[in-house]
């Protein structure tokens, strides 16, 4: 386990990523009955985009960053960039010093009546990750952290949650060959103990054709019946050894973020883009 994700935090990723994980989450909110959020990958939670690590990439700047001092923001993405504004000091608004991670905006959706549950595997950052929510995090005591403990089987262990509703958010390094394969059989376990839960799966896009099999793949899974994609590109994907872009994956989409992502998309996809050939793509599968 070399990845680091505080090299990235705030790029272009985080913010598709988090935006569609708080209208997600907004849509949830709309009914009184508790959720259960359960995040596989969830890293440390919060990253300082002044530390070394973060500098030596400076991605936010071309993600985050893009974003933080804009007037024009859709209301589908102001509570994402409220929330991002609201870890940074008011009154520096130039200046971005943390970023937050799902565990953050997942924990800053939280009633009385939900949970999360937060896996890390990486041993130094699942530390870290605890240390933060004791500290740092609202609605700490309904958030429990499953320290150096991989994500994946925690959905075989774990679902379905006693509170029927919710979603499972997977964001896994992407640094194995195999990753792609692990995340559809961990679906294909969570689906068939959990068949009305939203799943929703980041991914990197470096050749489009992986993701379309992907896709393909998941689409196989007995038990789903409702699976709908968004992709983003910042550049044209003629380098397959170049991040181009990235996407989410979801299966049982809430009604909320389909009707809005195109809206969303037409918005991020001019600012984030890096080269020629940035283009978006939403689409059920």
């Amino acid at each position: 386990m070399n990845y680091r994700h505080s090299y990235h935090a705030g790029n272009f990723a985080d913010v598709l990523k988090h935006v569609l994980q708080c209208v997600a989450l907004d849509y949830l909110q709309q009914k009184e009955k508790p959720f259960w959020l359960l995040d596989t990958h969830a890293g440390i939670g919060m990253y300082d985009l002044t530390g070394e690590q973060a500098q030596k990439t400076g991605e936010a700047i071309e993600g985050i960053g893009r974003l933080l001092n804009r007037s024009d923001l859709p209301e589908s993405i102001k509570r994402y960039v409220n929330l991002v504004r609201e870890v940074n000091d008011p009154n520096q608004p130039e200046q971005l010093r943390w970023y937050p991670g799902s565990p953050w905006f997942s924990a800053q959706h939280l009633r009385e009546q939900d949970q999360l549950t937060l896996c890390e595997m990486h041993r130094e950052d699942s530390g870290a990750l605890s240390e933060n929510v004791r500290n740092e995090f609202p609605a700490a005591k309904q958030i429990k952290v499953l320290e150096h403990t991989n994500g994946y089987g925690a959905l075989k262990a774990l679902l379905p949650p006693p509170q029927k509703r919710g979603m499972v958010l997977i964001d896994p390094p992407f640094e194995q060959r195999d990753e792609f394969e692990q995340v559809v059989k961990a679906l294909q376990e969570g689906v068939k103990r959990w068949a009305t839960g939203i799943y929703a799966v980041w991914y990197p896009i470096k050749d489009p054709l992986t993701v379309g099999d992907f896709h393909q793949k998941v689409k196989s899974i007995p038990g789903v019946e409702k699976l709908f994609a968004v992709d983003l590109l910042i550049r044209a994907a003629t380098d397959s050894s170049k991040l181009n872009g990235c996407g989410m994956l979801f299966i049982n989409p809430p009604f909320g973020l389909t009707q809005q992502i195109n809206d969303i998309m037409d918005y991020l996809t001019p600012i984030l883009a890096q080269d020629r050939g940035a283009e978006y793509q939403s689409l059920w599968l």
